[in-house]
């Protein structure tokens, strides 16, 4: 026997088949979404909530530091908050996803996907230059905006990545500033020179290394340690074999403290260098008599002449009970850049707001922020220091916003 389909019966499975594909289609659209559209969400009325990352080393030898960057950035998270900033014409709520990258590059890398997968809108961090450069190809691949406050490796931005910013001087500026401070005013014409192999320490002492032969000194050794040892009695001891004037170390104050007073008590009378690594209150407090006299650098202008200076290290002590380590100031700004870059584009979608962030001018707490091609700050400073009488000294600052030079 055969039937024959009503009209009703054929437009009602017509109806359904229809349902069925679209219903499929949509299914398959929803997996092919852009990234971008992860970002939308909420984008009617009501409060918009806006997630920022932030890495650094929360454990470890380290962790006095990479503390100081969270608390800095939870400070600035803190404060727009209070104002009640508003994006696109709503109330923005700032959230922040704080992860421990324990100074290590493989590490960096889970943390910079966690937070990728966490649907962060833009990223501070990482603290170490070896932790953010493997961490910025991965923010890169998902266009994900990071404004690093501290890594000052030259390699951080070289990749050309438009996501990839730093709200400081980098080490050809830095390495440059603590060479020619080595030669032409401190007159040193032997230098011997460790560095830790860490993309930072390793970075900082062959742009160092550049500047001080420039400048007509004699590297008389150039030797190697790590970011984890503690013993440097073997190394120092051949060091001592050559008399060397000046000793520079690319590294951080974890390894610094050590090498100071293992030095001293080998005899060796040469005067000690660091960069930004070893410009923390760790290096007086704990190194003793040994350390006065000792040098370093950080980029920026002393924290007395930064334009907000004064009152943020007021506040953050008062809040924290500590001094500034060393990046607070700088992950506040980073936070706020970021901010303005948002409110500029009405937008917390990245690939929105990134293009304000490559032109912005931002008067920040530290400096006024702008950036170059590669996202590098321009017209950075650097300030070289001197601890006397167990004290952090400024000596001279040498680029933009310069000062007097201080030093005897």
């Amino acid at each position: 026997m055969f039937y024959k389909h009503s009209p009703t019966t054929s437009a009602t499975l017509t109806s359904a088949t229809l349902i069925i594909s679209l219903v499929l289609l949509a299914g398959c659209n929803k997996s092919e979404a852009p990234a971008s559209a992860s970002y939308a969400k909420g984008y009617g009325s009501g409060e918009l909530v806006v997630k920022i990352g932030a890495a650094a080393p929360l454990t470890g030898a380290q962790a006095h530091v990479g503390k100081d960057n969270e608390n800095g950035t939870r400070m600035a998270i803190e404060d727009a908050n209070a104002k009640g900033m508003m994006i696109g014409g709503r109330k923005a709520r700032f959230e922040l996803l704080s992860e421990d990258d324990q100074a290590d590059p493989k590490t960096a890398t889970i943390v910079a996907q966690k937070l990728v997968d966490a649907k962060v809108n833009g990223v501070i961090g990482h603290l170490n230059s070896g932790t953010s450069i493997p961490a910025s190809k991965i923010y890169s691949d998902n266009g994900i905006a990071q404004i690093s406050p501290s890594a000052t490796a030259v390699a951080y931005t070289a990749s050309g990545f438009k996501t990839t910013f730093r709200v400081m001087a980098n080490d050809a500026q830095q390495g440059k500033a603590l060479g020619e401070f080595a030669t032409q005013t401190l007159g040193v014409k032997k230098i011997a020179v460790i560095d830790d192999r860490t993309a930072y320490g390793e970075g900082l002492a062959r742009e160092f290394i550049k500047a001080a032969q420039a400048g007509g000194a004699q590297i008389i050794t150039h030797e190697y340690t790590t970011d984890r040892a503690v013993d440097f009695t073997a190394v120092l001891t051949s060091i001592k074999g050559r008399r060397p004037e000046l000793i520079f170390f690319g590294g951080m104050d974890p390894q610094g403290v050590p090498m100071i007073k293992q030095m001293r008590a080998l005899g060796l009378s040469a005067k000690f260098m660091m960069g930004d690594g070893g410009y923390t209150p760790k290096v007086p407090a704990l190194a003793g008599a040994a350390a006065e006299g000792v040098y370093a650098s950080l980029p920026g202008v002393p924290l007395a002449q930064m334009p907000g200076g004064t009152d943020f290290s007021k506040r953050y002590e008062a809040k924290y009970q500590q001094p500034i380590q060393n990046y607070a100031p700088y992950c506040y700004d980073a936070v706020n850049v970021m901010i303005a870059a948002m409110q500029k584009a009405g937008s917390i979608d990245p690939t929105k707001y990134l293009p304000e962030l490559a032109q912005i001018t931002h008067d920040g707490i530290t400096a006024k922020i702008s950036f170059d091609d590669k996202g590098d700050l321009t017209g950075g400073a650097i300030t070289l220091y001197q601890i006397q009488k167990g004290k952090w000294q400024p000596l001279q600052t040498m680029g933009s916003n310069s000062i007097a030079s201080t030093h005897p």
